[in-house]
């Protein structure tokens, strides 16, 4: 037992009154005479016992009643818990409320965001006026980095609303602990008050200060059923103009139910292309198949949408891409232009297919090309090699063709640089490609079906390529006797394609086999990939867009596609990317323009974080248990159980309050000597 006030224990001195009157008796006795004293002996003795018995109860019963009063005005109470909040001592409270996306849900007080500022308020009402409070949420606003009076935090409470962002608890501790590594107060308080999802929890939970008590707070939906959007993606990697394409989308059922026949419904720039249903199981995911036609070229704003109560705010989920109406190829000819290629390209209105000499490389316009073709080169200069690593490493494509009278060493130093193997020697023995990876994407759509005995092509002499482990390689074609034909390698953001053997007949009779075609074709358009169909709001700040030519001071906007909201973002040009900057200021899902002054460069879409729509909690024996496996001894759960919350709060920061039971007990001593007074004759 402790005490707020234990300057008025020197109070207990009084009890010393009521024992001085006791022990000197003040009163005067007058003398009486009698005859006969016998029987008045007999009674003086009677009454000086029940005379004694009474002042000794009396003089007990006000010692008792002293005590009581001057314990009762020390204000006693039993300390619950380390912060106890002391009269002439400031506490530090910081508060942290989740104002996530699932706090939409409905509660027994309106939403589960009212419930939470309500209780905020509560734990602010049982700390002195004078007290510093902090008010978090997962904005991690500017306003709230400081410490300001009650009143004032209680009106702060007030305005928050809700917010896509999503924070984990680890990352709400630690900027809790840096507020409160800079304020002076020797008491500091940390209450988290949130439904905690299981996605905020993770491994690294823990408190560098050993002594900031931590509090959660749980609080429970009526209802958490919930279907969502997971993600999208196309089957094929490039959209073309006039093109059947394919979209899937991968929806989750964060339920215990059963839903049936859920429609699900895809526009395409405000036009509606698509409609399709499924049926899902509690806990489970279905795989949605959207098939619709690209009409227009261009950037193309894609909306999927859902129907679902009462969780309504990730039921949209939005996407973007471009319509190329070219695929722009550039060939690099080192002796002459190839036959072959010429056909196949040219002819084809989906490509820009352009030759140059090597002598006449303009290295500034590689930036406008998607794939470049290094077509038999007898030798590579080092300038030729480092403009080439760049534009792979900047997310471009190229294909390499061997030259008849080929300088090993130059073709060796711009294979290593680009971390593929390289050609060794020339392999003049007869043979023919036996096998074709068919679960590369390049090949995944290209057969039905491949007969026992297809003839494939047949190849007369070749390189041989050297192998390289540790590099993210794959064999496309290889030959009978296990060298590779064609092989493909992943260098930083681009894409390496290496032929053992140039497009001449003297070689092989690939470039006349059927399997020409197809290879090739999927290789320039694979080499088109877009930019990411959507972003994450909190998660993704960064925005990379690849090959694209910039001059000048240009000023770029990021301008919403449905309302007026647009701001100027932070970028940085390197080399030809173009890093966008988001810093937090995109907080609402949708579609946008990226604008390069006036002109639209882009469509960048925003989806809210799913780690919100997937509505699993954990429950205070399970976030019990978490804790005790991590021995974290200062985060604690706070569960009022029978008891109102802010009389669980008091008790929490004032201890357990014993004042009022000492007046009753300083009452019932003092109504016991009334009582022993009057009736005891």
């Amino acid at each position: 037992m402790q005490f707020v006030n234990p300057g008025f224990l020197y109070g207990l001195f009084a009890v010393s009154i009521p024992i001085i009157i006791h022990l000197f008796n003040f009163r005067r006795f007058k003398k009486v005479y009698f005859t006969n004293v016998k029987f008045i002996r007999e009674l003086k003795q009677q009454t000086q016992k029940q005379s004694k018995l009474k002042h000794l109860l009396v003089l007990l019963l006000r010692i008792l009643a002293i005590a009581t009063i001057v314990f009762a005005f020390a204000q006693p109470y039993i300390p619950v818990s380390q912060n106890i909040i002391k009269p002439n001592e400031k506490n530090a409270v910081s508060i942290y409320i989740d104002n996530s996306f699932s706090m939409q849900a409905e509660s027994d007080k309106g939403t589960l965001l009212d419930k939470v500022k309500d209780k905020a308020s509560e734990i602010a009402s049982v700390y002195k006026s004078s007290d510093l409070f902090q008010l978090l949420t997962n904005d991690f606003e500017g306003g709230h980095q400081r410490f300001v009076s009650r009143d004032e935090f209680i009106n702060l409470v007030e305005e928050v609303g809700i917010s896509p962002v999503v924070k984990t608890i680890p990352e709400i501790i630690t900027r809790q602990e840096d507020l409160f590594s800079v304020n002076p107060a020797k008491v500091k308080t940390a209450y988290f008050i949130s439904d905690f999802q299981k996605s905020i929890f993770t491994e690294d939970l823990s408190i560098e200060d050993s002594l900031l008590n931590v509090y959660l707070i749980p609080v429970e939906a009526l209802n958490s059923d919930n279907l969502y959007i997971d993600s999208c993606w196309f089957t094929a990697p490039v959209q073309q103009v006039n093109q059947n394409v394919e979209l899937k989308v991968r929806i989750r059922n964060s339920s215990g139910n059963d839903y049936e026949k859920i429609p699900v419904k895809l526009k395409i720039n405000g036009q509606q292309k698509a409609v399709a249903s499924f049926d899902i199981k509690p806990g489970s995911e279905a795989l949605v198949k959207l098939p619709y036609t690209n009409y227009e070229t261009g950037i193309q704003y894609g909306e999927l949408e859902i129907t679902d109560y009462p969780v309504s705010f990730d039921d949209k989920f939005y996407f973007s891409y471009n319509v190329s109406p070219v695929i722009p190829v550039l060939c690099i000819n080192g002796n002459g232009e190839n036959v072959y290629l010429n056909s196949l390209f040219k002819n084809d209105t989906s490509f820009l297919f352009r030759n140059i000499e090597k002598g006449n490389i303009d290295y500034s316009d590689f930036v406008s090309f998607r794939l470049i073709i290094l077509n038999e080169p007898d030798n590579i200069s080092s300038g030729l090699i480092q403009e080439l690593n760049r534009f792979v490493a900047n997310g471009g494509s190229i294909m390499i063709l061997p030259s008849e009278n080929i300088n090993f060493e130059s073709y060796k130093d711009l294979m290593s640089s680009l971390e593929t193997g390289y050609y060794v020697e020339l392999d003049t023995t007869d043979t023919k490609i036996s096998f074709i990876n068919l679960e590369h994407p390049l090949y995944v759509d290209v057969f039905d079906e491949i007969p026992e005995n297809i003839d494939l092509p047949v190849v007369f002499k070749s390189y041989v390529l050297s192998e390289r482990t540790h590099t993210k390689q794959e064999s496309l074609l290889e030959l009978q006797n296990g060298n590779n034909f064609l092989k493909t390698q992943y260098y930083k953001n681009g894409k390496v394609y290496v032929f053992a053997a140039p497009f001449q007949t003297d070689f092989s009779n690939f470039p006349k086999h059927a399997i020409f075609v197809p290879t090739l074709y999927k290789i320039a358009v694979s080499s088109a990939l877009d930019d990411k169909l959507n972003y994450t709001i909190g998660e993704n700040e960064l925005i990379r867009i690849s090959n694209v030519r910039l001059s000048g001071d240009n000023v770029f906007r990021i301008r919403s596609n449905e309302s007026d909201f647009e701001f100027i973002p932070e970028h940085r040009r390197i080399n030809s990317h173009l890093d966008i900057f988001t810093h937090g200021q995109v907080t609402f899902a949708g579609n946008y323009f990226l604008y390069e002054d006036d002109v639209p460069l882009k469509g960048i879409s925003f989806n809210y974080d799913n780690k919100e729509s997937e509505l699993t909690f954990f429950s205070v024996e399970e976030i019990k248990e978490i804790l005790n496996e991590a021995g974290i001894n200062n985060i604690k759960v706070l569960e009022p159980k029978d008891k109102p919350f802010v009389q669980t709060l008091s008790e929490l920061s004032q201890g357990k309050k014993l004042w009022k039971w000492f007046m009753i007990l300083a009452l019932a001593f003092l109504l016991a000597e009334v009582l022993l007074l009057r009736f005891w004759k």
